[in-house]
């Protein structure tokens, strides 16, 4: 559930609240005889919508500032994270601290897309990246990836001020590849932006297909250029189906 779909739940238990409230008389808790009475059916409603109107006011903080759900709707992870898992984000980490090599985080791509992405950090500000015979090397040292379904079949390079797979340039009109002066050197990511990577390498569409993600400020070009940028949240925990329950690394 969204936090707008959530909001609007609770505004129609406030709602039926309110109405219920309208008109009620006070009700009589004690018999002729003294003995006491049941609460009305009334009472017991209103009471009950109080306690899921708060409710779902501390879900909706929650989900909004702390955490979400996340459903796996792809194989772009595998084998780390398989179709139809459901995930755990910490929406709050990222508010003080900037995603480190290998998190799983989720975040709005720089492509036209109805739902959050989930890929790998592979590639921070400031790194060189390279991809060479199935092998990512960063600041040139060759990365251990155990977690690899399989190793990618593209060779990638990010130099001259662009990202490039296969000796061709990512163009600048469908992918995230900021201006010249942007960067702090023509091989080494600009700042606020970053390289992500799906751990089904040959079948992700992730940085080798769309350039960068960013962390904040908007994209700088490609299919949502001028679009707000930022990072949803690290994905910390897998918690469904049971027993693929474990914590993310």
């Amino acid at each position: 559930m969204t936090p707008l779909e959530l909001l609007a739940l609770i505004a129609v238990f406030a709602i039926v609240r309110v109405a219920i409230s309208i008109g009620v008389t006070a009700p009589v808790t004690v018999g002729v005889g003294g003995e006491a009475r049941a609460p009305s059916t009334r009472t017991v409603i209103r009471e009950y919508l109080d306690a899921f109107i708060v409710a779902g006011l501390v879900a909706l903080f929650l989900i909004t500032f702390v955490v979400r759900t996340f459903f796996i709707p792809s194989g772009s992870m595998e084998p780390t994270l398989q179709v139809h898992d459901v995930l755990l984000v910490n929406e709050f980490e990222y508010r003080f601290t900037r995603p480190h090599e290998g998190d799983i985080v989720v975040f709005p791509p720089p492509v036209t897309s109805t739902n959050d992405f989930i890929k790998r950090t592979v590639g921070l500000p400031g790194d060189q990246i390279r991809v060479h015979a199935g092998v990512v090397y960063r600041n040139g040292v060759a990365l251990n990836e155990p977690y690899v379904m399989e190793k990618p079949n593209y060779e990638l390079e990010v130099k001259n001020y662009g990202v490039y797979v296969d000796g061709v340039p990512l163009d600048p009109v469908s992918a995230n590849i900021p201006s010249r002066e942007k960067w702090s050197a023509p091989d080494r990511i600009p700042a606020g932006c970053y390289l992500m990577f799906g751990d089904n390498r040959t079948n992700s569409e992730d940085s080798h297909i769309w350039g960068f993600a960013q962390a904040s400020g908007t994209f700088q070009s490609g299919q949502r250029k001028g679009e707000k940028a930022s990072f949803t949240g690290h994905a910390f925990l897998l918690f469904w189906p049971l027993n693929r329950i474990r914590i993310l690394h």
